[in-house]
């Protein structure tokens, strides 16, 4: 009898998608279901004999994984980005193919972008602390008034299919200008928005609302500095749904301490999680969700499906549905 396929999973998926996984019969699956996050040792154990993998952000793809899994032809990662694999060391070894989830997060992770800019103009995070403390009337006048984005200039960091998914929603809230950066101008997608492509420095400058939506790379790691920051209106808000890196932490907090800015909305941050004693968690004019940008039950079972399709592609010698072109 030949061997099936092995395939090993870091984490239990979404309810759909672990469904799904736990009727495979063409494959054998081993899966690590803990309460914990997957260990580096167990991950190693658990790919060194495996064909495929299906991994989260948090597990580290690289050279040494890939020396002691010999019999692995694909990765499959249940994520849009892919900045945890060792991209370079993917290609010297030339065997594995790398899969992972664009489209099915675009509108979930856009959502969240609105939902921290509205939280961000309307000082939602004072408001609930004051309802919690008792003191309702008081914090506006306390600490200032929210603001509206109603003839204001909305700017779009990355204007891949989220930037321009964030654009579509926000621009009915009354924004009369939408500037937006990327590596080209993207003129098809930006005519029906009346989105004009701006270098970033001129972005900075003249919005009042700024959403990074990029991903993270070798030219946007730390990109927001303080230099980027003292460019923006003391006014302005920055909103980050992307990846926690793009931002420079430190420099955040002094922009903040010298408001430099308004208000920062964060969805990712480093490390994840931030400890809660940290200064951005404790900044009244900084908010910050979980990285819970594709937190819906829709989007988190759509790519654990499709890294499974992914998955089942790459050990059976198929084409994959989502491959990353290294």
């Amino acid at each position: 009898m030949s061997r099936r396929p092995i395939i090993f999973v870091t984490r239990e998926l979404p309810s759909l998608a672990q469904r799904r996984l736990e009727s495979l019969t063409t494959v054998e699956v081993r899966q690590h279901n803990s309460n914990t996050a997957i260990t580096r040792s167990q991950l190693l154990s658990g790919t060194k004999d495996a064909d495929g993998l299906i991994c989260l952000l948090s597990e580290k793809i690289d050279q040494e994984l890939l020396n002691s899994s010999p019999k692995l032809k694909v990765i499959s990662t249940v994520s849009v980005g892919y900045d945890h694999v060792d991209i370079p060391a993917l290609k010297s070894h030339g065997k594995v193919k790398l899969g992972y989830t664009p489209d099915v997060l675009t509108d979930a992770t856009a959502d969240t972008t609105v939902l921290l800019a509205l939280m961000a103009s309307r000082k939602a995070k004072i408001g609930l602390d004051s309802v919690s403390n008792g003191k309702w009337g008081a914090f506006s006048l306390a600490r200032g008034l929210g603001t509206q984005f109603t003839d204001k200039c909305l700017g779009i960091v990355g204007f891949g299919r989220i930037g321009e998914a964030t654009a579509y929603r926000l621009k009915p809230f009354g924004f009369n200008r939408i500037l937006y950066s990327a590596s080209k101008p993207h003129d098809d997608r930006a005519r029906p928005l009346g989105a004009e492509f701006a270098p970033l420095e001129r972005i900075l400058k003249e919005s009042d609302l700024v959403c990074v939506c990029c991903p993270l790379n070798d030219k946007t790691r730390g990109m927001f500095d303080l230099d980027k920051f003292r460019m923006m209106k003391r006014s302005a808000i920055l909103v980050n749904t992307a990846r926690g890196a793009i931002i420079n932490q430190e420099d955040l907090v002094t922009a903040l301490d010298q408001e430099l800015l308004a208000h920062a909305a964060l969805d990712v941050t480093v490390p994840e999680p931030i400890a809660p004693d940290h200064p951005l968690v404790r900044h009244d004019r900084c908010t910050i969700l979980p990285h819970i940008g594709s937190a819906t039950e829709e989007t988190r079972n759509a790519m654990g499906n499709l890294a499974i399709d992914n998955a089942l592609a790459g050990v059976f010698g198929e084409p994959l549905k989502a491959e990353v072109e290294l």
